[in-house]
């Protein structure tokens, strides 16, 4: 992998350029020891990667730690990285001690600026929604926490987009700096957010940071039909891993038409299917950068090289068909709803 290979887009309507590819985070501490993971920080800031994600929760602010660490021993390329994390979850077992209040988000930002050891964050997001604090404090806070210079810009993870929208307006009545960005799960096995997020956030100009790009490893290419996974991958090590689990996803017809559709493109272009599996993610409208979650320097190369690759409209159109989710006809069908709805899945 080389800088030429690595191209850029703004964050969200933030003139802020990202790499299309950023580099997730959940595995230090967890998966990837210290070593690892400086290692992979290494590897895709050297293939001109730009963009960090990480959250205080992941393996309890260890990963903020690890990144902090090496940030200070890179100040020269630090200096040209875009840096996200998020708060909301617990960090501490008081009732403070999690949730979007101005108390918690304002202990969370300075935890995190800690472990991280920078004294600004460019990118801080809300990793859930909170339906107890009442929003209008929420973006408050962060407002106010653009203005201190704590922070370049807010985004939020894992919202409706109801609650996408409600946030933009109310930012925009008050005048207050507006979210740029939004992370959703997103993949050729999981599209609901077609439905009402990727509207949303096309309405608003947020730009779309997917996670579990590759549906927990489902769509490299590494699973076989009626084979219960073993060894050294998430289902091998944990077959009933969340949303991932292996029983459920075996058992559906879909899942293995949209695999095999994936592995007859990566045929044709003689590529993995992870590499067509992020190549699609990243054509979708509204998408910024696709996150990157790896635990080896081999699955970093691997999936960077998906930058590379251009999928044909035919290819593309193949790959929207074959994972295309089953929806009720109202209202999101009939008449001419879902026709259309395809068509925005498949960008054209």
């Amino acid at each position: 992998m080389t800088q030429d290979s690595v191209t850029y887009r703004t964050l969200g309507r933030s003139g802020t350029a990202v790499s299309t590819q950023a580099l997730g985070t959940m595995t230090f501490g967890a998966e990837a020891d210290e070593a690892t993971s400086h290692a992979l920080l290494d590897a895709y800031v050297a293939a001109g990667g730009n963009f960090i994600d990480t959250a205080d929760v992941y393996s309890a602010g260890v990963s903020e730690e690890i990144i902090g660490r090496w940030l200070a021993a890179h100040p020269t390329e630090a200096d040209q990285l875009v840096l996200a994390t998020k708060g909301r979850f617990p960090m501490g077992e008081g009732p403070n001690d999690l949730g979007t209040s101005r108390r918690h988000l304002r202990a969370a930002l300075d935890a995190s600026l800690q472990r991280l050891g920078v004294e600004h964050i460019d990118l801080y997001q809300l990793h859930a929604w909170d339906a107890i604090t009442p929003l209008d404090e929420t973006l408050r806070f962060l407002d106010d926490a653009v203005t201190a210079g704590k922070i370049g810009y807010y985004g939020f993870s894992n919202f409706t987009g109801w609650q996408l929208t409600k946030a933009v307006h109310i930012a925009r009545e008050q005048g207050w700096a507006p979210p740029v960005t939004l992370q959703p799960q997103y993949n050729l096995l999981v599209r609901g957010i077609e439905l009402e997020i990727v509207p949303a956030a096309l309405d608003a100009g947020i730009g779309l940071l997917p996670w579990s790009p590759l549906g927990g490893g489902w769509l490299s290419g590494k699973y076989r039909r009626d084979q219960t996974p073993a060894g050294a991958t998430r289902l091998g090590e944990n077959p009933n891993r969340g949303m991932e689990a292996w029983d459920k996803r075996n058992a559906d017809e879909r899942t293995w038409r949209v695999i095999d559709a994936v592995s007859a493109v990566a045929d044709e272009h003689a590529v993995t299917p992870s590499q067509v599996s992020l190549a699609w993610v990243a054509a979708q409208p509204a998408v910024t950068s696709v996150i990157l979650g790896v635990r080896t320097i081999e699955q970093l190369e691997d999936n960077m090289a998906a930058a590379t690759l251009a999928l044909t409209a035919e290819q593309l159109d193949r790959l929207t068909a074959a994972s295309a989710p089953d929806i009720e006809d109202y209202p999101y069908g009939a008449p001419g709803t879902r026709q259309r709805h395809r068509n925005l899945a498949g960008g054209r």
